[in-house]
């Protein structure tokens, strides 16, 4: 059996690296915030990298070994066996791959709507690519308020022009795992207004024990929609860049419309490592899933037990927790303009400067994320031990 990825790093070995989770803040802060995991690289993936280096496999990308990992790794894990390989491009990373997907079926000044609170950037990609975003807020459990979204469907609509729906599944930040049957009424709600849909997959993988993964693309309504999946997050790959656009049967002139050179952004070595995650990477996930599924168990005892006052919305996937801190009396001050991932304020603030713990904090999620935390809990549970013990004995000292 595959030893848990998420234990085979010391904080002394982590210390080490180079990347934005480990360099952005001072030594003596536990980096819970963007999205990279405590893991070393699956063997798989590993072993891949390696051989490409020593055959000097260093060129451009080349053909749909990607795709058609994908699509075996789709058919085995979500039973979804129609998607094809010819209905899929290659593109630099999700969030690229997301603006130019979202090219194909708006203008500039259309209207493209988000379900907030949720990923930071999408606000801004999309707004820098001259598009203008709308909400349409979650409810108050953290999942799709479907009424919501038909409203903010209809309200788009009399602005004219073309509207997209950039729908997360699962959802960042709250951890969503969006069900069959919502998606099916998404879709269904998406032809009655005419809206175009495009669904980032990046944590398809990442669905914990309890909750099953459903493609956007399966569910019956959603052929004229757009996807886009990679392996950067649930392998961590997000160095090495390489993501998957698929379009369902009625979007694929959409996407033959993506001009050619978006396939020339993708690393070769992306690509490689990408593949082989989706190929053969599987018991290592499997291990690592079992590891998460520990983590989000550990932070509800340690956030009831250090943290009290403090509402934990149980994570269905992803390895992110949304932590709201309104009852400790925390608020975020809330800034003019685009926020983005490493902006602090509100509790993240304070609990970097009083725990020396860093968390993302909630109000760049946009509407509702105020006075809320996204924890990261990809690590160790010695780290996750540690860090929420000095949130709470930094907060006891406070009083």
């Amino acid at each position: 059996m595959t030893d848990n990825p998420l234990e085979v790093t010391t904080l002394e070995q982590l210390r080490r690296r180079t990347s934005l989770k480990w360099r952005a803040y001072p030594a003596d802060v536990l980096p819970l915030w963007v999205a990279e995991m405590d893991v070393n690289l699956a063997p798989a993936v590993a072993e891949s990298i390696h051989q490409a280096i020593d055959n000097g496999d260093t060129g451009y990308p080349f053909g749909t070994g990607y795709a058609e990992a994908v699509a075996e790794f789709a058919a085995q894990r979500w039973q979804w066996h129609d998607m094809s390989v010819d209905r899929t491009a290659i593109v630099p990373d999700v969030m690229l791959g997301v603006v130019e997907t979202l090219r194909l079926v708006t203008d500039r000044g259309d209207t493209v709507i988000v379900n907030s609170p949720v990923y930071a950037p999408f606000y801004a990609f999309v707004s820098h690519d001259g598009r203008r975003v709308m909400e349409a807020p979650l409810g108050a459990d953290g999942r799709l308020d479907l009424d919501a979204l038909a409203e903010a469907f209809s309200r788009a609509r009399r602005f004219g022009g073309n509207v997209a729906y950039l729908l997360c599944n699962p959802h960042n930040p709250t951890g969503a795992v969006h069900t069959a049957e919502e998606l099916c009424k998404v879709a269904e709600r998406a032809r009655q207004f005419g809206v175009r849909v495009v669904s980032d997959e990046i944590h398809a993988p990442l669905v914990l024990p309890g909750a099953r993964f459903t493609p956007y693309l399966s569910v019956p309504g959603a052929e004229n929609a757009l996807a886009l999946i990679s392996a950067s997050k649930a392998w961590n790959l997000c160095g090495l860049k390489a993501a998957l656009a698929i379009a369902g049967a009625e979007a694929a002139s959409d996407l033959r419309r993506m001009p050619e050179e978006v396939s020339h952004g993708p690393s070769h070595l992306g690509v490689i490592a990408h593949t082989a995650a989706f190929r053969s990477g599987g018991e290592w996930l499997d291990a690592l899933l079992q590891g998460l599924d520990a983590n989000r168990t550990l932070l509800a005892d340690l956030a009831s037990q250090h943290l009290r006052g403090a509402k934990y919305l149980w994570p269905q996937g992803t390895y992110l927790a949304w932590l709201d801190c309104r009852q400790l009396g925390f608020d975020d001050e809330v800034r003019a303009g685009l926020a983005v991932v490493s902006d602090l304020s509100g509790p993240a603030r304070w609990f970097r400067d009083h725990a020396r713990v860093a968390l993302s904090s909630g109000y760049v999620f946009g509407t509702g994320g105020a006075g809320h935390v996204r924890i990261n809990f990809a690590t160790s549970q010695t780290i996750l031990t540690e860090a929420i013990s000095r949130m709470g004995q930094a907060l006891l000292d406070s009083r």
